[in-house]
């Protein structure tokens, strides 16, 4: 905080007042960097916002959250370890996974898209995006993976199955 404090040219109790805590802070930043990938969700244009398929819609919904995650490695690790620890019980995770929740849903028309949904957010969890860059993993690789599970997630339907 001491530092931020000093590129921000306030005082460290300016910060505590404003944010809280480090916590407060990373949140704020969070929704700042959010807040645009969350408008073009709800109205902006195709892929992500409505106008596109269902499918279409999910898997430019969980690219885009891979490249926000991508680009602020360190922010996306603050906040999932924030406050209880657990990645799942912060606002925005609640909001991207209501979201994924209703496009499955819509795509697969099935009971178990609550649960898909978790497993796809799994795979672009921020301490797993850092593992796999830490340990040399390209991006592309990362990106065409998520897609490809989440291609097989979306095809895989149970409404498809035989009895």
């Amino acid at each position: 905080m001491d530092d931020i404090a000093a590129a921000a040219g306030v005082g460290k109790g300016t910060l505590f007042r404003r944010f809280g805590d480090r916590v407060g802070l990373v949140k704020a930043l969070v929704e700042q960097r959010t807040e645009q990938l969350r408008a073009d969700v709800v109205s902006g244009p195709p892929p992500l916002g409505p106008g596109a398929p269902a499918d279409t819609r999910a898997l430019a919904l969980l690219d885009a959250l891979l490249r926000l995650k991508l680009d602020t490695r360190p922010l996306m690790l603050a906040l999932e370890s924030a406050g209880s620890g657990s990645p799942y019980q912060n606002e925005t995770y609640a909001l991207w996974h209501a979201e994924l929740t209703a496009l499955l849903t819509e795509a697969r028309g099935e009971r178990n898209a609550e649960f898909l949904a978790h497993a796809l957010l799994a795979s672009v969890r921020s301490d797993l995006i850092e593992h796999l860059r830490t340990t040399g993993t390209p991006p592309r690789t990362i990106h065409d993976g998520v897609a490809a599970l989440a291609r097989a997630t979306l095809a895989g339907g149970e409404g498809r199955r035989q009895a």
